[in-house]
């Protein structure tokens, strides 16, 4: 069992124990991020004069030997070892010697933990938002692709008024765009390094804290050392902005399993992107959509996991704060691969662009705009509402749309009906005359998509 400590105890720790209290199974993750940090607390001590230059040199050496030895394989990181820090320190002790022992001078597991979960948190907020924009530029493709083509856009899963495909898709990108600037706010807030804050209380060694968080990208070094080991703020609002990205993936995805369904058929999964029944040889089911959309509750769960961890520890550092990585790699990992096959599977989807436009049609989406005939006709919207809503209950009866009765028929409805009805009513019409900002029209839909691109320019990948 190797441990960092041990020195006023009589007894070697039960077997059940160490194993109960060790953390190497998930920390591991974070052994490029471990050495990231030793090489650079390590650079310090020797400007500080705290170790000598050889003692830096053969410390540097021998942690590049260790990462290059975990990346090939040859050194692995077994259960014998208690965390990813016993690790790195004992195999660097083994290389090269008691100079090995000087590296964790001025420094505690406290604020190295800390330390190393800002730099992989770090990290993986990067990776996310670079997917993040993978996915918004598909989604601005398939815009460019469709804006003819018409569809209903609802309410309360009911049929309300018709829009275009890429209106509805452009309301995805503005969610993932709001993502983007949830990662941004907590990437500025979290970007001050905890190194140096030792167990609670600081060091009486000279550290030079500033230069480190230089050495490692930070804007600075956190300011009360006491926060700066119990702090996981930043992993909670990681966890709840992954937990938005994954509300707006479910809801996309929902809307993916209904727009396949055979009632619907609005879309056609690529085979890629599907999967059949092991008995009904007939099915192709939207698996990859249903998975998404059943990991969302995973990633919540994290999110709450590490509130309740959280909600009542006192200061400072507390053993239970080791509960913060196990649930929150999980999530990390999760959102990723979500992005990753949602956006393969959006890449690769058929439209079926007459289906949709048909039932735009049937749904009596354009009844709102037919009632706007009649008031410009002169018959106040509440009157002109009720004539509507008679003459779509006939078309039920009937089984027809509002374009399919005869103008002799709609004048039973309104004198006011003239042969223009059918051109104000149309689908192109509906969706092209809403030139408001925000609206389905494809004037106002370039305009969107040109917004969109050149914030994706000005912004193409977050920077520390």
């Amino acid at each position: 069992m190797a441990q960092l400590w041990g020195g006023r105890f009589t007894k070697q720790t039960d077997e059940q124990v160490f194993a109960f209290n060790a953390s190497i199974s998930f920390d591991c993750k974070m052994v490029h991020e471990d050495i990231r940090g030793s090489i650079a607390h390590a650079t310090m001590l020797e400007k500080q004069g705290i170790i000598t230059n050889e003692e830096k040199k053969a410390i540097l050496n021998g942690l590049q030997e260790i990462l290059q030895e975990v990346e090939e394989g040859l050194l692995r990181m077994t259960e014998k070892y208690e965390d990813v820090h016993s690790f790195v320190e004992a195999n660097l002790i083994e290389k090269i010697g008691d100079s090995g022992k000087k590296l964790h001078t001025g420094r505690s597991r406290n604020d190295q933990v800390a330390l190393d979960m800002r730099l992989y948190t770090r990290k993986q907020i990067l990776s996310t938002d670079a997917l993040l924009v993978n996915l918004m530029q598909v989604l601005l493709r398939i815009m460019e692709e469709n804006l003819d083509t018409y569809m209903p856009g609802f309410t309360h899963l009911q049929k309300a008024q018709p829009v275009s495909l890429a209106h509805h898709f452009g309301a995805y990108v503005e969610m993932f765009r709001r993502d983007r600037s949830r990662l941004q706010d907590i990437l500025s807030r979290m970007n001050y390094c905890p190194l140096g804050a030792g167990a609670l209380a600081g060091t009486t060694y000279p550290l030079d804290r500033d230069y480190v968080a230089s050495l490692l990208d930070f804007d600075g070094s956190t300011v009360n050392s006491m926060d700066s080991v119990s702090d996981r703020d930043y992993v909670i609002e990681f966890l709840s902005a992954l937990s938005i990205i994954m509300m707006h993936l479910s809801r996309f995805c929902e809307e993916i399993i209904i727009w396949n369904s055979n009632e619907y058929r609005f879309v056609e999964i690529d085979d890629a992107f599907s999967t059949g029944s092991s008995i009904m040889p007939q099915k192709k089911n939207p698996d990859i959509a249903e998975l998404v959309r059943g990991k969302t509750g995973r990633v919540y769960g994290a999110l709450v996991s590490l509130l309740t961890t959280m909600k009542a520890l006192p200061l400072a550092y507390n053993k239970d704060m080791q509960e913060d990585k196990e649930m929150a790699f999980d999530a990390y990992d999760q959102v990723q691969n979500c992005l990753v096959v949602f956006t393969g599977m959006v890449d690769t989807m058929k439209f079926r662009k007459d289906v949709m436009a048909k039932s735009a049609m049937m749904g009596f989406t354009n009844a709102t705009d037919a009632a706007d005939y009649l008031v410009l006709k002169g018959i106040p919207f509440r009157d002109a509402h009720g004539i509507i809503g008679q003459l779509v209950l006939y078309c039920i009866g009937e089984n027809c749309s509002i374009e399919d009765v005869s103008l002799d028929k709609l004048k039973e409805f309104s004198p006011a009906f003239e042969q223009d009805i059918y051109e104000a009513i149309s689908l192109e019409t509906c969706v092209e005359k809403r030139l408001t900002k925000g609206g389905p029209s494809k004037e106002r839909l370039l305009d969107a998509i040109a917004f969109e691109k050149k914030e994706l320019e000005k912004h193409p990948a977050l920077f520390l």
